[in-house]
């Protein structure tokens, strides 16, 4: 079988660079992180991913906007795709008090939940903020609007926490752990994504991640837990 890995990323990312030059000065932030696996032989399977991550800091207010998608085939024939966008505002406290509201969709053709969209609004608390590492826990309420596969809708008040881990375990090295939960009473859902990611060159590093999408309450015949594993290239600007 012969075995084909291509990481397309720097001709995409090309036109992000042209900002790095006034990144200190900016109130502007982000990244962006493309990849894509092939294989061919016995089986043809193709796999992309993507993501984008975009920041603005202005007085005691920070406002965060991410974009993400996956899909993979196998012999043609589409075996994964799923989307996401969301939107954070913060309103800082003090130095480690902020609140915060949030927006949050997601559409997996392959989950339980066609699409699931929740608007919470809550408190953090950054209980760890050092020069290597950084722990930030969130807790809120808010809505989720949900489709599921079969056609049916639902409709609940949902309470939202999470606990979101970063560490700087070398120079050109970094760690991090992110855990969500949405609670409703008809369904809960849980995400967790561990990454770890090392500098290559300038602001161009190498990511791996695993990522677990849990929901509690599924059709039956329908598999509770998604997962992804995925290896790209990141633009940090």
């Amino acid at each position: 079988m012969k075995l084909r890995v291509t990481l397309i990323v720097a001709a995409l990312l090309a036109p992000i660079s042209l900002m790095a030059q006034e990144a200190a000065e900016s109130p502007w932030s982000g990244k962006a992180a493309l990849g894509y696996l092939a294989t061919s032989g016995n089986t043809e399977n193709s796999t992309l991913n993507s993501g984008i991550e975009v920041g603005f800091a202005t007085g005691k207010w920070q406002h965060l906007a991410n974009a993400f998608a996956i899909y993979a085939s196998e012999n043609k024939i589409t075996t994964a795709e799923a989307y996401e966008l969301g939107w954070k505002s913060e309103r800082n406290l003090t130095d480690v008090d902020f609140l915060f509201g949030r927006l949050d969709w997601r559409k997996d053709r392959f989950s339980a939940y066609d699409t699931q969209f929740s608007q919470t609004v809550g408190y953090g608390r950054r209980l760890i903020k050092t020069d290597r590492h950084l722990l930030n826990v969130e807790a809120g309420v808010g809505a989720r609007q949900s489709e599921l596969q079969n056609g049916i809708s639902e409709n609940e008040t949902i309470f939202r926490g999470g606990a979101y881990y970063k560490w700087q375990f070398s120079e050109t090295s970094e760690f991090r752990q992110d855990l969500t939960v949405e609670s409703g009473s008809k369904n809960t859902y849980l995400e967790s994504v561990t990454a770890v990611s090392a500098k290559l060159l300038g602001q161009l590093a190498l990511v791996a991640s695993y990522t677990v999408k849990h929901n509690t309450d599924v059709p039956a015949l329908t598999e509770k837990s998604d997962t992804y594993t995925a290896l790209s290239l990141e633009y940090l600007f």
